[in-house]
């Protein structure tokens, strides 16, 4: 991607691109946009305090004599924002709006360009089921119109619906590309190639073997961080047991996550009410280092901006969450840190030359197990796991569902939000099904099936 919109310029790599059948030597991201050639980034670009029709038309601005035309700026952003769906004003502020339309804006910004090769990196990551389908049906819009585009998914089903053709590139290389036009791809093909070799199951298998209870939430009452009168979260009561996978279904805005943060040390939400309890006695998790103190950590579902510090290399995030775990009278023992980050290195399997590369630099897959290190080395009694293998390639994911077995072998206790229901079913033990901030039902695995689960949420 960075090649071919040319923020690697040309003279920077080996090797040619050719497009429209001429080299092409792009020597900045103008260069390759004035071919019409348009990069939507996993991490969208859009300034939040802007209007749509500003963020459409920045740095493309309709001006005459040098003063911006906002009467064009704004019919013109409408005509673009009905071409892709979308029925809001051209003046609306971009932060009013959910993920799955800010996708969607970023489309009618790249239409504005004349785009003729669009690329989007994991574009329904953060989506909706119902927002992911309105943006492949977009997608498949504009190739009716001629517009090309490249799509960068680790969801096989919905490159299976769209694709022309798959290739699959692991460490670096191409590894096949197949044609879909020719004959049906299955997801087992493009598994096997991504992960160089037959996956059998695609959850790795564990004895289910559930114990005590570990922890206990009662009555948890949460009220939204802005709003003081409006209740996000109602009454939830749920247990989690030694040695056992809970896994949290839910549509996106049931309050998974709202959930997950008010318990882990209150990081979300206000008047918060409600008890926990670990291995039968109340704790205190009022602010996120008692909770660890307690027995909690938290992997977010939102790893770069609150998992991570990117800037900084893989030994200082490794130890994070349990500096006192190397350090003696509070001054930190660097020997040690680097040890404690090389056997997680190890351990986790983290692709990367030395302890000392910077996060930033990590694929998703490496970044995720960085911050599995972190709390790992932090000897939680409880792991919760807020969407852990959002965006990774499914040969990290199948590394990271082992971790979580093995976590539960060790008698641990793990509560698993997740977006993907195969996930859930492949992995939990039990299900709690929330809806609307409350949790609306609870399935053994042997109970549990996709079809039980949307019953629950759309009956409540």
């Amino acid at each position: 991607m960075k090649v071919l919109s040319g923020v690697y310029p040309y003279g920077s790599y080996e090797g040619e691109i050719h497009y429209d059948g001429q080299l092409a030597q792009f020597r900045d991201i103008a260069d390759s946009e004035e071919k019409g050639i348009i990069i939507i980034h996993q991490e969208l670009a859009l300034v939040p305090l802007l209007s749509i029709a500003e963020n459409v038309f920045l740095g493309n601005e309709r001006a005459k004599n040098g003063v911006i035309d906002w009467n064009e700026t704004n019919r013109r952003t409408g005509e673009l924002l009905r071409k892709v769906g979308l029925r809001e004003a051209p003046t609306t502020l971009v932060d009013k709006l959910g993920v799955g339309k800010q996708q969607l804006v970023e489309i009618a910004k790249a239409l504005s360009k004349e785009v003729r090769l669009l690329i989007l990196d994991e574009p329904t990551a953060a989506l909706s089921e119902s927002d992911s389908q309105a943006l492949l049906d977009l997608m498949l819009e504009l190739k009716a119109q001629g517009v090309t585009s490249i799509i960068i998914s680790h969801k096989l089903n919905e490159v299976r619906r769209i694709a022309d053709s798959v290739t699959v590139i692991r460490d670096g290389s191409t590894v096949s590309t197949m044609d879909a036009r020719s004959q049906p791809i299955t997801e087992d093909a493009i598994v096997r190639d991504m992960v160089g070799r037959d996956m059998a199951h695609r959850y790795p298998e564990r004895e289910r073997r559930a114990g005590d209870v570990l922890m206990q939430v009662e009555n948890w009452n949460v009220f939204h961080a802005e709003h003081a009168d409006r209740q996000v979260i109602h009454g939830a009561n749920l247990t989690v047991r030694a040695g056992e996978v809970v896994g949290i279904a839910g549509l996106m805005g049931s309050g998974r996550t709202e959930l997950a943060m008010s318990i882990f040390g209150r990081s979300y939400g206000q008047n918060i009410s409600g008890t926990v309890r670990l291995k039968g006695k109340d704790v205190d998790v009022s602010k996120v280092d008692r909770a660890i103190d307690a027995g909690l950590a938290y992997v977010t579902e939102d790893r770069k901006s609150l998992g991570l510090i990117l800037e900084e290399p893989i030994v200082r995030n490794v130890t994070l969450a349990n500096l006192a775990g190397v350090s003696s009278g509070g001054i930190l023992n660097e020997n040690e840190e680097n040890a404690v980050s090389e056997r997680y290195r190890k351990a986790m399997n983290i692709r990367t030359p030395s302890v000392f590369q910077k996060v930033v630099n990590l694929s998703g897959g490496n970044q995720q197990k960085v911050v599995l290190s972190k709390w790992l080395f932090a000897e939680p009694e409880v792991l919760i796991l807020d969407e852990p293998t959002r965006g990774i390639d499914v040969g990290a994911k199948f590394e990271i569902y082992g971790i979580i077995n093995e976590l539960s072998a060790q008698g641990k206790g793990v509560l698993m939000i997740s977006s993907e229901m195969p996930e859930l079913l492949g992995m939990c033990d039990r299900i709690y099904v929330m809806n609307e901030g409350e949790l609306v039902g609870e399935l053994t695995a042997a109970e549990a099936s996709q079809e039980r689960i949307m019953s629950l949420i759309v009956t409540d």
